[in-house]
């Protein structure tokens, strides 16, 4: 995604009159995260009818505008409401660190209930 907007900021090379080109500056942050999950647990909730995704396709939500707050303190997790595809997910997750730096671990996740829904309109 950083490598395509990177790219259209240097396509963005409109002139004016065909004399002097106008000068277009288009910001963006870009990062990585770094994901981990037990591969397992991604199978078994693809395959729960009421879940239908694994942990790969959630990673969708970080993608898009999404909310997040505060789901327990000990241990602290968080927790993530978003889109994944056409249908709206809830993902949580722990903050992580090893010797390359912070991650995500990827606890478990469910189709949004109303609330979720709800508080990521109001959030979003």
């Amino acid at each position: 995604m950083c490598a395509e907007l990177a790219q259209k900021a240097r396509q963005t090379g409109l002139r004016s009159g065909g004399a002097e080109p106008i000068l277009i500056k288009i910001w963006y942050n870009c990062y990585t995260v770094r994901f981990d999950f037990d591969p397992r647990k991604s199978q078994r909730l693809r395959e729960n009818p009421n879940r239908g995704i694994g942990f790969e396709e959630a990673q969708e939500i970080f993608v898009h505008p999404y909310y997040q707050d505060r789901r327990s303190e000990i241990p602290e997790q968080f927790r993530a409401v978003g889109w994944v595809g056409d249908r709206m997910f809830t993902l949580i997750f722990e903050v992580r660190e090893d010797e390359e730096g912070e991650f995500y671990h990827l606890v478990t996740l469910w189709r949004s209930t109303r609330e979720e829904e709800r508080l990521y309109a109001q959030n979003s």
